[in-house]
């Protein structure tokens, strides 16, 4: 049986017609231990027996797995409401079609008891993460050893410089639950690629953190309907600029209160988001698009000049605008480019 103290940890799964890869998940959970909660949202699945599979968990360990039906709202809107159920320590997302590696997740485990005996717990744990392309048979793993001191305590005054395409995702965090409540993120439902805001959003007010080299996060690419397949990309590329845009309103920098390193790394966020959603819109080519190509970084002029300039001036971000034939030309060379860095499909 769980102990009745607070659960170390609430691993939040965002469930969607995922009955066919929600065990494999599920699994890869429970070799962290009986202090630990496991929220299963089932957002409104109608293709198959997610419903289902997530009560036959909760039933078969109670007081652990807690099972959430709710219409569907989108991976934003399931995340959210893991976030207002959770009960643990800290908190971290894993997707219904990921799953957590066998011998770093009792490591993991280990450091989270030790902050749980610390009277200011660590805001942020950092891991690495796998890029797993199944089909395949190739793994990429993004690891932050040039970056972050290992095994203990630090802030961001210590951070080393980060390389393109060395960008903390959702797959890499572990936050403190209590610092996602204080800075009230709330995600966008029906969307994707809300995991931007997730990271982004809370980095502003973190100021410790731990980095663990461990192979946690394995991350799944293969599939045809996945949200970073090329196609899907393109066809859902206002949901990226709707993500964008609330990037750009929800941190506010240059910021003079915040380390040096972080502001940096914010902006190198932010630029690698307005590349994206450029080139995307540059690979469509049509005048629509264009057109909205200039929107995006309008939006940005008029919210946050200063911001504009620092975007900008950052190295991916140079040719995205250049404009005409030539431009289009440069940023379909460009994807090719940032799909090898950010390695999005």
């Amino acid at each position: 049986m769980p102990d009745t103290a607070q659960p170390i940890i609430t691993f939040t799964v965002p469930c969607y017609n995922s009955a066919d890869y929600l065990d494999a998940c599920v699994e890869s959970l429970i070799p962290a231990g009986n202090d630990i909660e496991i929220i299963l949202v089932n957002d409104g699945s109608t293709k198959d027996n997610t419903s289902e599979k997530i009560h036959a968990w909760e039933n078969r360990l109670p007081g652990i797995v807690k099972a959430i039906d709710q219409p569907n709202k989108g991976h934003g809107g399931a995340v959210n409401t893991g976030l207002a159920a959770a009960t643990g320590r800290y908190f971290k997302v894993v997707d219904s079609d990921d799953w957590l590696d066998a011998d770093a997740l009792p490591k993991l485990m280990s450091a989270l008891r030790n902050e749980m005996k610390r009277e200011r717990c660590t805001d942020m744990v950092v891991c690495n993460y796998i890029y797993d392309k199944v089909h395949e048979g190739t793994r990429t793993v993004i690891d932050y050893k040039s970056v972050f001191p290992q095994e203990r305590e630090f802030g961001w005054d210590e951070a080393g410089h980060f390389k393109q395409g060395q960008f903390i995702l959702m797959h890499a965090v572990v936050y403190r639950t209590q610092l996602l409540r204080d800075c009230g993120i709330t995600l966008p439902e029906h969307t994707f690629y809300v995991d931007n805001i997730f990271v982004y959003v809370p980095m502003a007010t973190v100021k410790t953190i731990r980095y663990l080299d461990l192979d946690l996060y394995h991350y799944f690419i293969g599939r045809e309907d996945q949200s970073v397949n090329e196609s899907v990309m393109m066809g859902r590329i206002d949901q990226q600029l709707r993500i964008t845009r609330v990037m750009i309103d929800s941190v506010k920098l240059p910021d003079p209160s915040l380390d040096v390193h972080l502001q940096s790394y914010l902006v190198k966020y932010l630029a690698m988001m307005m590349t994206i959603c450029s080139i995307f819109l540059r690979m469509k080519g049509d005048a629509e698009s264009e057109k909205k190509r200039k929107e995006i970084w309008n939006y940005l002029l008029i919210r946050n000049r200063s911001l504009y300039s620092l975007v900008r001036r950052e190295l991916v971000c140079i040719g995205v605008n250049i404009p005409g034939k030539v431009g289009r030309r440069i940023g379909i060379t460009g994807y090719h480019i940032a799909q090898r860095i950010f390695k999005f499909n």
